[in-house]
This record gives structure tokens, sequence and C-alpha cells, in this order.
């Protein structure tokens, strides 16, 4: 008779329709076995756990007009999904270039693009904060390239990841780093920040209305007892604002959140850098789409390309941010924020 150890183990179980745990979701960390479920997800306009759904798809393809033979970038791999299908408009004979600086996820998406062509396809793809790009396209393609596309922020399989403390509606070490292997995470930047330069980047990075209450409460709360857990920030935000709605406090706690994101990361100062480089790696007449997610990027990206057009650096920008339909946002409420800018190069 066989042991108990040769006894094949049995399939484990979902737990209920939802599972609440982001590690139970098997079926949505394995969407080629279970298309019927991933679809389901959609269709509810909700993204499957460890999946991120690319916004803005259409627009983005006509503004990037790409053609088979051309050499296009994607400066934000992320899950892939743009970078999906820039790889099918330039095919065949196109090359794609991408760069993401997550660690965990770049070698996911780095399988699922190769998989979609054949073998001898032209796919480069490098580790590095998209602010070191140019030096990069300027080794892979020095005479420049016809397509890039920047989407900024960060993806849906991070935010859901709880191990990774990007999300206040999950409970995780509150680290919020897209390379957890570099620089300091969210808790230690909290123990390194004096009061007026958490007001500037509260109000920098989200336009806090109470960032000078907000930043007295966090970093007197962190000084008695470090902030560790994003459950235990999540506590003291509300706990300074027991006199709000719940929707408002809600507010706050995504506002500070995206505060600490963007300052763990250098994320405007690394969109800075890109934003000056950017022209010097483009073809005459390359085109330029960036998708951002705040009002901070958006700034920076609209008077870039306005500088950029003044300056003869650019033949046209787009002269209105232009916005998911109606259709997408009730689909995937993650697009609801998202604004797409582009230029044409001279």
């Amino acid at each position: 008779m066989d042991s108990a150890s040769d006894k094949p183990s049995r399939r484990q179980r979902y737990q209920g329709r939802h599972p609440k745990n982001f590690g139970d979701k098997y079926k949505e960390h394995q969407p080629d076995r279970y298309p019927d479920d991933i679809a389901k997800i959609v269709n509810n306009g909700k993204t499957p756990a460890g999946m991120h759904r690319p916004i803005m798809v259409d627009e983005i393809l006509d503004i990037l007009a790409l053609a088979p033979g051309e050499v296009a970038v994607d400066c934000t791999l992320g899950f892939g999904g743009h970078a999906r299908e820039l790889l099918a408009a330039i095919q065949p004979g196109g090359c794609l270039l991408g760069v993401d600086a997550d660690p965990i996820e770049m070698p996911k998406t780095e399988a699922r693009l190769r998989a979609m062509v054949a073998p001898t396809a032209s796919i480069i793809l490098r580790r590095m904060n998209f602010a070191g790009v140019a030096q990069f396209l300027a080794t892979e393609a020095p005479e420049g390239v016809d397509a890039l596309l920047a989407d900024l922020g960060v993806s849906s399989m991070q935010l859901d990841d709880p191990t990774r403390g990007f999300s206040f509606k999950l409970d995780g070490p509150l680290d919020m780093r897209m390379n957890p292997k570099r620089g300091m995470s969210a808790s230690q930047l909290l123990s390194n920040l004096d009061h007026d330069h958490f007001v500037s980047l509260l109000i920098e990075n989200s336009d806090e209305p109470n960032a000078n209450r907000i930043a007295s409460t966090i970093l007197l709360a962190h000084a008695n007892k470090p902030i560790e857990t994003t459950r235990d920030l999540v506590h003291v935000i509300r706990s300074s604002m027991n006199t709000q709605s719940l929707e408002e406090c809600d507010r706050t706690i995504r506002r500070v959140f995206q505060s600490l994101r963007i300052a763990v990361n250098e994320e405007l100062s690394s969109l800075d850098t890109f934003l000056k480089q950017i022209p010097g790696s483009m073809k005459k007449g390359g085109r330029i789409a960036i998708l951002t997610f705040h009002s901070g990027e958006d700034r920076r990206v609209k008077a870039s390309f306005k500088r950029g057009l003044e300056a003869g650096l650019y033949q046209k920008i787009s002269k209105e941010v232009i916005r998911p339909c109606f259709a997408e946002q009730r689909l995937n409420s993650r697009s609801k924020s998202a604004k797409l800018r582009y230029a044409i190069c001279s």
C-alpha cells in the first residue's frame, strides 16, 4: 500500500467566490488557466489580482501611429499591457525597447512579451528607472526611436500585493519602493522627515489641503512608536480626522499614501530628468505619449511640452488633456484619474 506521502495532493479549494487575501486568489494569478473567471472579473469593472489593465490603449495607438519595422519604446513596462500592443503593431521587423525599475514584475512581463512573437523578434529590455532611459536609447537606438510611451504611476499588480505596501486597503509593511532592494522604505522616510519638508511633500505630491495638521499628527505618532505597517498609518490618519466624513478621510489617506510613494521613489525628480532628455532620443517626426495620474505629474508634462514647442523641439503638442471615455471609466475605475498628452518631434 502506498504511503500517505505518495498520494497526490488535493486541489486547492478556492475560498468562496471572492477570496480576500491576495495570495489566495490563485485563479486570478493564472489567467491562462481560468479565462472565464478572469472575464467575469473584468466585465464587472474590476482588475484581477496580480494583473494590470492598460488604460486608453486605442487613444495611445492612435497617437503613436505605429507601423511595421519601426522602433518603439515603453518607458514603464509594468504588466506589459501597452507593450504588447506596441510590439504587435511594429511587426514584422520592428524593435521594442522597454525599461522598468521593478525587479519582481519585470521578469514576468518579459516572459509574456517574448511568448507572443517569434523567438527572433527584437525585444530589448532593461531593469532601470525611466529617468535613465536616454542613455539606454543612445546605446540601443543611436539613430533615435519612432515612438515613445510613458505610463506613469503605480501598476495594479503592485497596488494589490500587500507585501509591497502601496495600498491603504490592505495591511502590509509600509514600504512602497518600486525596487525593494534600493533606497528607503516609506517607514524609514518618515524617520528622516522634518515637519516643513513633510508639509511640502503633501502639498507638492498630492495637493493635500490639511497638510500641516496631517504632517504634525503622523510625525508625532511615528516619534512615539515607529509606523511600520500600512494599517498603522491608516489608523493614525483616521484618528486625526475623527470629525470628518468617512469619504473625506479616505481621500486624505489616499493622498498621504500617494505623497509618500512619490517621495520614496523620487518620481517627480525622475520625471523632470526624463522630460528634459527625451527629445534628443527621438527621430524627426517621432511621437511621444505620456499618461499621468495626478496633477503634479500632469503639470510637469504640460509645461515641458509647451517649452519644447516654443524651442522648436516639437512641431505639435496636444492642446488639451485627453481623458478616458465614459465606457472605459465604467469598466475600469482605476482609469478615472488618467490624463494623456502627446508631442510630435520636429
